[in-house]
C-alpha cells in the first residue's frame, strides 16, 4: 500500500524543537478496520492547520506504520482503531517505536476506545486518546500543544 502526502503546512516554519518546517503527523489504520471516514476527517484537518499528513491507508501492519513514520521523520503516530484491538496495535506500534529507536515520535489516537482502556495504554506510552465526539478542532490543539508547535 502507498502513502499519500497532504501537505498544508508553510514552508520555513521553525519548529518548538529547533526542528524547521511544519508538524508531521502519520496518519493510520491498522489492522483490519475498513471504516476510514474518521481518520480521513482527522487527516484533513491537521492539514487544514498547517501541518503535513501523511495518510498510510487502510489495513496496515504495526511494522508497515512504524516504517513509514520513520521513513517519513514524523513528530507523531495518530492511529484510528474501530476494530476492538487497540490494546495489541497501540503497544506493538510503542514497542516497535522503542526497538527503532524512534520513542519521540508521539502516539495518539482515536476510535472506539472504552474509558477503562484508556489508562493502561496511556501508561504504556499513548500520549492521548480521543473518543468519539471529540471535536477536529480539539485534536488540532491537543497536537499543537503536545507534539511540537509552529512558529508564528
Amino acid at each position: 500500500m502507498g502513502v499519500a502526502r497532504q501537505d498544508g503546512a508553510q514552508a520555513g516554519s521553525q519548529g518548538a524543537a529547533g526542528r524547521s518546517g511544519p508538524i508531521r503527523v502519520v496518519v493510520a489504520k491498522p489492522g483490519l478496520d475498513g471504516h476510514d471516514r474518521g481518520a480521513k476527517v482527522i487527516a484533513r484537518a491537521l492539514r487544514d492547520a498547517g501541518m503535513e499528513v501523511i495518510y498510510t491507508g487502510l489495513h496496515q501492519t504495526p511494522e508497515q506504520i512504524v516504517d513509514t513514520a520513520i521513513q517519513e521523520d514524523a513528530d507523531a503516530i495518530g492511529l484510528s482503531i474501530l476494530s476492538g484491538a487497540h490494546n495489541t496495535l497501540f503497544a506493538k506500534v510503542i514497542a516497535l517505536l522503542e526497538e527503532r529507536d524512534a520513542a519521540d515520535i508521539k502516539v495518539f489516537g482515536g476510535g472506539i476506545i472504552p474509558e477503562a482502556d484508556i489508562p493502561p495504554l496511556k501508561a504504556q506510552g499513548v500520549a492521548e486518546i480521543f473518543t468519539p465526539g471529540a471535536t477536529t478542532a480539539s485534536i488540532v490543539e491537543w497536537v499543537r500543544a503536545n507534539v511540537r508547535s509552529l512558529a508564528v
